[in-house]
């Protein structure tokens, strides 16, 4: 690594490696090295019988040239990835580029204990945790890096560096058998790039001495904040890399992208980045929603939404108690199948965190709805949320009678 001065901070940022596909391989053991994709819905998990003779279980699991509908993948294995499958990609256009992947449902539930656990070890050894997922962190190591020596040099310290990153990942894989990979860079932003450069399992550490050999020759879109719509005009300028877009002119940037994202642009580039790791922040909302295999009717469907509604609203009191906080504003969404998304909203006079009164107030908005297309998707939202202890438990909230009872 180039000598360069000790950074005034050590920031880690700590990546989970194909995380609910890997949680799924600790279940289903056999299907290690083998293409598969997280995504089907409860059709979808595996067929189990018990051989006769030995008394083994044996599994069947579905592939996708199999899978009829309109899901998504959620994520997929490292081996379906080399296969041209990804994230967000719908389940239909991957199973006719791999058809003999296969297909497992997805199980927050699991997911969550996991990601409960994997940051606990975490904070076991290094507390200056900001949580940015269920499977991401960043972690400020600077306490622990940082000699107390000024004299010290950068390579003592990057060596340092290295062992409690290392100490980190052996600590997540102890606590759930998975595998992470973590970058230590002196900022957020370079290290969210830096922790993708050796996936999976990966150990990368980047001094800003190195970002010419290892960031600048980067796509300018692995810059966190540099969507799709600015790298498409940073090309159309023939701006392809990062190391292209750091040698532009900031004048030049801020005439091309306004004066506050130009300038963000220039100082991205070079790697410079102030922000701090924040330890805690209130959530603004919580919510869940599904996306149906077939598009559903509010009347001759109206037995499968109202528990797909129930359930939904179950989920939101779960994550509502889990986390301690009550909601003043429970809403709906929904998409038609023109993908018309349409929100409503209700605000009750009681905070609330329980399925019952959460279930009351998503019906009051769904009456506010014109269902006059079929359904494609259901969400339920709690929004302007307040410390449980700050608020009254009161199920028996006045609101109108839900839709799909």
């Amino acid at each position: 690594m180039p000598q360069s001065p000790p950074p005034a901070r050590y920031i880690a940022h700590l990546d989970m490696d194909a995380f609910y596909a890997s949680v799924e391989l600790l279940r289903y053991p056999e299907l290690r090295g083998k293409p598969v994709v997280i995504g089907g819905g409860s059709a979808h998990r595996p067929e189990e019988s018990v051989d006769a003779r030995t008394g083994r279980v044996m599994r069947r699991f579905h592939r996708l040239e199999d899978y009829r509908g309109r899901g998504v993948i959620t994520t997929c294995t490292y081996e379906a990835r080399a296969l041209g499958l990804r994230s967000a990609q719908p389940m239909m256009k991957a199973a006719a580029l791999a058809p003999q992947a296969y297909v497992l449902p997805a199980d927050f539930t699991q997911y969550r204990a996991y990601s409960r656990r994997f940051k606990e070890a975490v904070r076991a050894l290094a507390p200056a945790v900001e949580d940015r997922g269920i499977d991401e962190i960043y972690i400020d190591l600077t306490e622990l890096v940082a000699g107390a020596d000024a004299r010290e040099d950068a390579d003592v310290q990057w060596q340092r560096a290295r062992a409690v990153a290392q100490q980190l990942k052996d600590a997540v894989r102890a606590a759930t058998g998975l595998s992470c990979s973590i970058a230590v860079t002196p900022n957020k932003l370079l290290s969210k790039i830096a922790s993708e450069l050796d996936k999976p399992d990966g150990l990368t550490l980047v001094a800003m001495a190195d970002l010419p050999e290892r960031i600048w020759p980067l796509p300018a879109a692995r810059i966190n904040g540099i969507g799709p719509k600015a790298s498409a005009r940073l090309a159309a300028l023939g701006v392809t890399t990062i190391g292209e877009l750091a040698a532009c002119p900031p004048q030049w940037l801020v005439e091309h992208f306004g004066r506050s994202h130009g300038a963000w642009m220039h100082e991205a580039a070079h790697g410079r980045d102030a922000r701090p790791v924040v330890t805690y922040s209130e959530p603004r909302s919580i919510s869940r929603e599904t996306t149906f295999d077939r598009d559903l009717s509010a009347r001759h469907d109206r037995a499968a939404l109202a528990g797909i509604l129930d359930e939904l609203c179950a989920g939101v009191a779960a994550d509502l108690t889990r986390k301690g906080y009550a909601a003043r504003t429970l809403g709906v969404k929904l998409r038609f199948d023109d993908f018309r998304t349409v929100t409503r909203d209700h605000t009750v006079p009681i905070a609330v965190a329980d399925a019952a009164a959460i279930r009351a107030a998503a019906g009051t908005c769904l009456t506010r709805v014109e269902f006059s297309r079929r359904i494609r998707l259901l969400g339920v939202r709690a929004t302007g949320l307040v410390p449980a202890g700050d608020a009254a438990r009161d199920a028996n909230v006045p609101v109108a009678l839900p839709l799909f009872a």
